[in-house]
């Protein structure tokens, strides 16, 4: 069996490395890696060498990831949506509390004062200044009902707020999941105009950037409170600063602190602590190495985000071909009458397409030799070709 290496460009938890076989080693050089793990490193200016394969990112966001260089060259990245979801959903509900609380603002003013043996009755004067709201009865807005979302959702109407939920592409996953007391509105404005709270749980694209900007913080209650804890570009700064400066927002509540919002009153931010639990570690780690296992071991995609998922199962033929290719007419008929005429007979077949990108999984009930996959990677469109052979069959190429 081919000995496969991987490259941690991150510390990824000793629970997930574990889950890597006997024919698995950990490498420091990138150059002969098959594949990468990542958490927060930055690979939008890496080289991609030759052996790469496959980059599993132990998280949700892949902006550190070159997703359209790693499509185009036939690397499959991967994620791990859902494993860190109860850990930023945890963290989420308590920032809505200590921002609803004044309890940072109270902490710090308590740290800021000089021991003394008045210091209670100091305290118990100045506390006036720091008085909040609770959040039972309270109205949440959220936007984005995955993994996440839902979770936030669920835990307020726990809290007994009465709770609002904005998602047009709520998957059948997470509709179910769903507490049947959260109220899924069809319109923004009409959600925005009536909660107290409006928590963001979207991913960071083209058309979610600034998704809250100046309009939907006008339509906003008087001393509503925001909380982002999925990317800050989701929302425009600029509109932010200008509404707390007003008292048009009384508290902005963020994971992603920046050059700009660390200068803003009346905000809590929180050093990007949204996955930082040991258990969410834990699960993207494990999460990740499984991905990367069933990839290059079945050539099984799930959870990719830029090819899509595609599965053969188990191996029972002597060999698992990988084509993976751009989404256009002909390349699967052009593939299989390469097949054909080189004298292998396809016993099963798997083809799917996500956007500009498709993956096809061949079975095969003979070996293939390197040089017929050579020639097959050679055909127009086709990106990457990997040849898997059964561990219990002879390698024709050895």
């Amino acid at each position: 069996m081919k000995q496969r290496k991987i490259a941690c460009l991150n510390k990824i938890a000793p629970c997930g490395l574990e889950l890597f076989g006997d024919n698995y080693s950990l490498t420091d050089d990138l150059s002969v890696a098959d594949a990468w793990l990542v958490r927060s490193a930055n690979l939008l200016e890496k080289e991609l060498p030759d052996p790469l394969r496959a980059i599993a990112r132990a998280g949700a966001g892949v902006n550190n990831i070159p997703i359209q260089r790693c499509s185009e060259e036939g690397i499959v990245v991967f994620n791990t949506p859902g494993a860190n979801a109860n850990a930023v959903a945890e963290l989420v509900t308590a920032a809505m509390i200590c921002s609803a609380r004044n309890l940072v603002s109270g902490i710090n003013w308590v740290r800021s004062l000089e021991a003394s043996a008045d210091i209670a009755e100091r305290i118990e004067k100045g506390k006036s200044s720091f008085q909040g709201t609770e959040v039972r009865g309270k109205k949440l807005g959220v936007i984005g009902l995955g993994a996440i979302g839902y979770r936030v959702a669920n835990d307020a109407v726990g809290l007994g707020m009465e709770v609002y939920g904005y998602d047009p592409m709520i998957t059948p996953q997470f509709a179910w999941q769903l507490s049947r007391s959260v109220r899924h509105v069809t319109s923004l404005p009409e959600m925005l105009s009536q909660v107290d709270f409006l928590s963001i749980h979207v991913p960071l694209k083209d058309d979610t950037r600034h998704m809250i900007g100046k309009a939907q913080i006008d339509l906003m209650k008087d001393g509503a409170i925001l909380l982002n804890f999925a990317r800050d570009g989701l929302v425009d700064e600029d509109a932010v600063a200008a509404a707390l400066a007003s008292g048009k927002l009384r508290c902005y509540t963020v994971d992603f602190g920046n050059p700009r919002n660390v200068t803003f009153p009346n905000t809590i931010i929180t050093p990007h602590l949204g996955a930082s639990t040991e258990e969410s570690e834990d699960n993207c780690a494990q999460m990740a190495v499984k991905q990367l296992r069933d990839y290059l071991d079945l050539g099984t995609i799930e959870n990719s985000v830029n090819y899509p998922s595609a599965t053969l199962g188990h191996m029972t033929c002597a060999t698992r071909v990988v084509m993976l290719h751009r989404n256009v007419p002909n390349v699967i008929n052009r593939a299989t009458s390469l097949f054909g005429a080189a004298g292998h007979n396809i016993e099963h077949m798997v083809s799917s397409s996500r956007g500009n990108y498709s993956c096809a999984l061949f079975d095969l009930a003979e070996p293939m030799r390197r040089e017929f996959a050579m020639q097959l990677k050679e055909a127009d469109d086709i990106l990457k070709i990997r040849v898997i052979h059964n561990d219990n069959l002879p390698d024709p190429n050895v």
